[in-house]
């Protein structure tokens, strides 16, 4: 029997051993699926190990593949409950022979890109499937007698017993004789009148009876509306038809009379008095459409969607998370969706700007907070900071919330908290850390890392392990999660006592751990630097490997547990392949409302020092502080940032100006995001707690659909998430701590047919038509510039204005002196 609950690979940055997951989202309910087979996720790392990648060792034409029964058993005893085939190792340890059979599903007919065969006969009947039966054994078959089976009562025979009509009453008894004498008489039949009413047919039609009289108030009638048909005739009705035919064509005037006539006094007049009433209805039309037949239109939207007829328009709450024992007096500052676990939303939790001002210290108790709410349990929140590979069953609902997790994580006293909390893993060293808030944090991808330098190289470990952060200090720091390579002294680490018991993955860089390197923003004309809130930089995919060192390092990884980065050290430099084709710029949002493009990499100067480089383009578009930077998760070239009441579209390679620049909105846009699934569509959560969707494909001036009062404050963060093909959600937060999630309707995620094209004709619209802007806007300043500059007279005029005014000084001073009223002092210094 297959087991009820499975768990999935985890793909956070502390489990770095399992290779990239597959893309298909978990749902909640599988499926129904037959007992005898279970549909498994594997990742990309466990396909590798197993000789079972899809597509390419497994296919739609050979869908099969043999397990060697004691490789499963080893994977599951080396990787534990991490490992892909945890959730049927009672099954697998059970079944009887060597090999079993695994089964490529492309199509997701069971909800997952594989199954497994669970019995042996299921197993023969998938790969020898039954012939079909002869002509001699269908002929037999068909000659034997069929023997009726045994009758066996399932409680059917009820439901027919109350269904059968049953008789109430006692039947009447009627009985007709004749006399003896006429039995065996000739019967004679003849016609008869009706009319006749004795012994005949008599008809008892109804009358309208004068004692009483109901009025009839109210009456229940269906009715269809329908176009109006009028039968008319424009020719003469010929009495007599004939097959005849004509043929005619359309009288033309000649160009002299069509002269004649556009030069008429009164089709001038009549052009001038329809003009107005012309403009206004055009307008009214592109308000409302006005010759739109309702009747007609009515339940086309139903029937277009949704078979029962409901169709939503706007987003749905699915569900609300929070706890006032964590959130209270805390704002939500940020929201994350975990990329394995179905249903597991990370929110961050930060004190308001208040509370930060009056305290002067923070206790451990009021500390920030990561807190993981789950599908499974939304009644409870999971306290985990930094590492949670501990605590994977609690966050995927096969634990019971009141069990304990672990007992080498019991962090309170109360053994009734249901809540696990785990203190972080590491620390950094705060004299080398940022020196204000850190507002957006970024792993690099693990197709690359980069050097003291910022120089892109290979990364061999295939696993992220640098990321970036920025903060209003003026700064963007490269963090390492690896060891040094130099050796560090027991004098410089700085041992913590702390009463909590945690793992010691990242022990080695607690309290001693430095950046990489340290990104300054200069400013390009002015003295000072840019303080950066939002950042943002392509993601690289590497397609080509190089001697095959890709694929000997997945098989090592694949071999291996979860790497131990406290024995990870970082490789030198100088071995690691440099790679050209990495794009080391950056999109930076500042608190001043600039939107900054610049360069991580550093630079020699003319003294042989290293340092950042001055950012490459600056622009001020925004009205506030820019609180959105993110990139299209179909154009790598696409940013979108949102600040103040506008947002504005970017085109990587473009240097003067966005190509989409909206208008100013009467409420403050505190965030956004790109929808997932639609490359035209996007949110933008406004100051008053409402949701706005905007579709650029059908208005570029107003949002297609205005989710009103989505929550009670400030919006503070929007994360999309696909849970499966048929399921989108909509994570929410605002400042009061709460999360609510949105199930996103079908209208809205479903893309429309070349969709992703038409977005791209559309971005090169916008760049030509920033061209031919900035184009005119050189001829305009052109123009000003000429008609500003002084001609020879007004130059010769103002130089005789001057000589004048000199002149008169000259004599105001000669005056003065004569008679004695300019102190020599003052006529000294003049």
């Amino acid at each position: 029997m297959a087991p009820k609950k499975k768990k999935t690979s985890t793909g956070s940055a502390g489990n770095k051993g399992r290779g990239k997951e597959i893309l298909t989202p978990t749902p909640v309910e599988q499926p129904d699926h037959p007992e005898d087979i279970f549909p498994i996720v594997l990742t990309s790392a466990t396909q590798e190990l197993f000789g079972c990648r899809a597509d390419e060792d497994v296919t739609r034409e050979s869908p099969f593949k043999l397990l060697k029964k004691d490789s499963i058993v080893q994977d599951i005893k080396t990787r534990a409950a991490v490992s892909d085939f945890s959730p049927v190792k009672q099954t697998v340890l059970d079944y009887p022979e060597d090999e079993i059979l695994l089964v490529f599903d492309r199509e997701f007919t069971y909800g997952q890109r594989f199954y497994l065969v669970l019995t042996p006969k299921a197993k023969d009947g998938i790969l020898c499937p039954p012939q079909p039966e002869t002509l001699e054994v269908l002929e037999n078959r068909i000659n034997n007698t069929p023997e009726p089976k045994r009758w066996i009562s399932l409680g059917s025979e009820k439901e027919i017993d109350e269904e059968c009509v049953k008789e109430t009453r006692d039947k009447l008894l009627y009985k007709f004789s004749r006399v003896r004498r006429k039995f065996g008489a000739p019967v004679c039949f003849s016609d008869r009148s009706a009319a006749d009413a004795k012994g005949g047919y008599l008809e008892c039609a109804s009358y309208q009876d004068s004692r009483f009289s109901i009025k009839q108030m109210q009456r229940d009638c269906g009715m269809q509306a329908v176009p109006g048909l009028q039968s008319s005739s424009a020719q003469t009705q010929w009495i007599v038809q004939r097959n005849v035919f004509t043929q005619y064509k359309a009288r033309e005037l000649s160009k002299v009379e069509i002269e004649n006539i556009l030069q008429t006094e009164s089709l001038k007049n009549f052009l001038n008095s329809v003009t107005f009433r012309l403009l206004k209805a055009l307008q009214e039309e592109e308000v409302m459409k006005v010759f739109v037949d309702d009747c007609k239109a009515l339940g086309t939207e139903s029937e277009a969607g949704d078979w029962s007829g409901n169709v939503s328009e706007g987003l749905m709450l699915y569900q609300a998370f929070s706890n006032q024992n964590y959130t209270a007096d805390r704002k939500v500052s940020c929201i994350n969706w975990h990329p394995t676990i179905f249903g597991v939303i990370a929110v961050a939790l930060t004190r308001r700007k208040v509370e930060q001002l009056n305290e002067s210290a923070v206790s451990d108790t009021g500390a920030s907070l990561i807190v993981f709410y789950s599908f499974s349990d939304p009644s409870h929140c999971q306290v985990v900071l930094w590492d949670i590979s501990a605590h994977i069953s609690h966050l995927e609902g096969t634990q019971s919330s009141g069990k304990t997790v672990s007992e080498t994580f019991e962090l309170d006293d109360k053994k009734e908290n249901k809540t696990p909390v785990v203190r972080y893993c590491a620390v950094s060293a705060l004299e080398s850390g940022h020196k204000a808030p850190i507002t957006d944090v970024k792993w690099l991808p693990p197709t690359f890392e980069v050097t003291r330098t910022g120089s892109p190289v290979e990364n061999r470990n295939h696993a992220s392990v640098q990321f970036v952060t920025c903060s209003p200090d003026c700064s963007i720091l490269f963090w390492d999660v690896r060891v040094k390579q130099l050796s560090q002294s027991a004098s410089d680490r700085k041992q913590q006592t702390t009463p909590y018991a945690v793992p010691d993955r990242f022990k080695h860089l607690d309290w001693t751990w430095k950046p990489l390197f340290r990104v300054s923003l200069p400013k390009i004309n002015t003295t000072g630097e840019y303080a950066p809130l939002k950042f943002n930089f392509e993601p690289y995919t590497r397609e080509s490997t190089t001697d095959g060192g890709t694929d000997k390092a997945d098989e090592n990884e694949a071999d291996s547990d979860i790497p131990d980065f406290s024995q990870l050290s970082a490789h030198s430099a100088r071995t690691l392949p440099a790679l050209a084709d990495v794009n080391t710029k950056l999109y930076i949002g500042t608190e001043d409302c600039e939107i900054i493009y610049t360069d991580w990499k550093l630079v020699k100067d003319d003294s042989g020092r290293m340092h950042s480089s001055k950012p490459l383009h600056c622009c001020n578009i925004h009205h506030g502080m820019v609180n959105t930077v993110q990139r299209s998760p179909f154009f790598k070239d696409i940013i979108l940032t949102i600040g103040g009441w506008n947002f504005a579209i970017w085109k990587e390679g473009v240097m003067d100006g966005p190509i989409v620049l909206s208008q100013g909105f009467e409420q403050v846009c505190t965030v956004g995001c790109w929808s997932l699934s639609r490359p035209a569509v996007f949110f933008i959560g406004k100051e008053n707690g409402s949701i706005e969707v905007w579709n650029l494909l059908e208005k570029t001036n107003e949002p297609v659909h205005v989710q009103a009062h989505a929550t009670n404050d400030t919006i503070s963060s929007i994360t999309p998430w696909v849970a499966s093909p048929k399921q989108h959600f909509l994570a929410v937060s605002d400042c009061l701590g709460i999360v609510r999630v949105f199930e996103i309707p079908k209208k809205l995620y479903i893309p429309s047919r070349n969709e992703a094209l038409s977005m791209k004709k559309y971005f090169e619209h916008g760049e030509e038509g920033l061209k031919d802007f900035l184009k005119k806007k050189e001829q305009w300043d052109k123009q000003n510039a000429e008609l500003d500059k002084p001609d020879a007279a007004t130059l010769e005029s103002e130089e005789l204005t001057v000589k004048e005014y000199s002149d008169y000084l000259t004599l105001q001073e000669s005056i003065l002196k004569g008679r004695g009223l300019m102190p020599a002092a003052v006529t000294q210094h003049h």
